[in-house]
């Protein structure tokens, strides 16, 4: 019995060994960072140790480096692993990543856990990274002596990112930021955080190119994909949207001067219980921005209360608002292929500027139904072409 005892541990021990080996890439090194002195009691602070970790593996010239992070939960402060860094580096997460119970440990930087000037780094795994916003949010609820609020994973001039099969929970507010990053592959992630939480975007783009989520699933407080100034060659394929504000481009406009967003595709996604579907967004003033060649097609819409919708009057609270018109340029927009169900009568909204109208606007196959009766629609200032099947009716003007 104790040599079958022993067989056994040693046999569990090696298919350990082997999952974790081939966590990396092949011929590279692997670390845990409970050798440099982690521990996975949920409470000790481990950043100091997943730095030593980072720190030797980015002055590792040589070959590839996997990070391990193993079962247990990891208590980390605000981190920053920076770069230039010699090789590439994966963080392999099957553990849990916990923020402070205090929200202020985070202060006011504005990031959790940052990754910034990097080329080929890569965070996997089937474990979660905890935000913790519950106590963050309740403050901003109830007063504005609160920080600022931390993004639970931030890549700043990062390229070649890829992030898979890891959860984050519970962001104090945006989950994950990409921000002036090229060449970005997320795929097969989870976030999830309380329709009610504030700010709580699951994925948020800005001055980025060539980003690619497929097979993720996001539930928020707002909106699921945000699409900010200069970002393009987009790729979004299999979201699953809801609780959320759905996925916007915008809000563009912010400045008078800003980069422009073009060629983003949305496609074979689902809406569900969602304040907007796909919807383009901007402040109703003086900007040089824009918004060109976009394509939202095989969408599903589950009750959802703005299916369609370009809002270039945007002004959340209604304080402040500009009331101007908008100088942002939308133009060749595609919507294509768009079934479901609306929770308000009008399903397709087109709002756009009247110093700058929407052109290029088309309407393909586009079915939502108000429960169980058509839906109505309605455009101004908007131009383009409708063909197919189209409830509700279009509204687009042809001239």
């Amino acid at each position: 019995m104790g040599k079958m005892v022993f067989c056994y541990v040693v046999f569990v021990s090696i298919l350990l060994w082997m999952r974790f080996a081939n966590a990396g890439s092949s011929g590279g090194y692997n670390i845990n960072v409970v050798s440099y002195g982690a521990r996975s009691d949920g409470q000790s602070d481990a950043s100091q140790a997943f730095l030593k970790a980072w720190g030797w593996a980015c002055h590792s010239a040589d070959l590839p480096v996997t990070i391990y992070v193993p079962r247990g939960t990891f208590l980390l402060k605000a981190l920053q692993f920076s770069g230039p860094c010699k090789t590439r580096i994966t963080f392999w997460i099957d553990g849990n990543i916990v923020a402070p119970s205090n929200y202020w440990q985070l202060g006011n930087s504005g990031y959790w856990i940052l990754f910034r000037n990097l080329n080929r780094i890569s965070v996997r795994g089937a474990g979660t990274i905890d935000g913790r916003g519950r106590g963050f949010w309740a403050c901003r609820r109830k007063s504005n002596n609160c920080p600022a609020g931390a993004r639970s994973i931030s890549f700043s001039w990062c390229n070649n990112v890829v992030m898979r099969g890891v959860t984050s929970l519970n962001s104090q507010s945006i989950h994950v930021a990409l921000n002036h990053c090229n060449n970005v592959v997320i795929k097969e992630v989870k976030i999830r955080a309380p329709s009610s939480s504030p700010n709580t975007d699951g994925i948020h783009i800005q001055y980025s190119k060539g980003v690619t989520i497929t097979a993720t699933t996001i539930m928020t407080g707002d909106d699921c994909i945000s699409i900010g100034t200069g970002s393009s060659n987009l790729w979004m394929e299999r979201i699953a949207c809801g609780p959320g504000h759905g996925i916007s481009i915008g809000s563009l406009g912010d400045y008078a001067k800003e980069e422009g967003v073009y060629n983003v595709t949305v496609t074979s996604s689902t809406f569900t219980k969602t304040q907007n579907g796909v919807r383009i967004k901007s402040w109703a003033r003086p900007s040089n921005g824009y918004a060109s060649d976009i394509m939202f097609r095989n969408l599903i819409m589950k009750n959802v209360q703005n299916p369609i919708i370009i809002d270039q009057k945007y002004c959340p609270g209604k304080q402040g608002c500009p009331h101007q018109s908008s100088g942002v340029k939308i133009s060749r927009v595609t919507y294509k292929n768009i079934w479901g169900t609306s929770a308000t009568p009008i399903a397709l909204n087109l709002y756009c500027s009247s110093s700058n109208p929407c052109w290029g606007i088309k309407l393909e196959d586009v079915k939502l139904a108000y429960y169980n009766k058509p839906a109505t629609s309605l455009c101004a200032n908007a131009h383009g072409t409708a063909s197919g099947v189209l409830i509700p009716t279009s509204c687009l003007s042809t001239n």
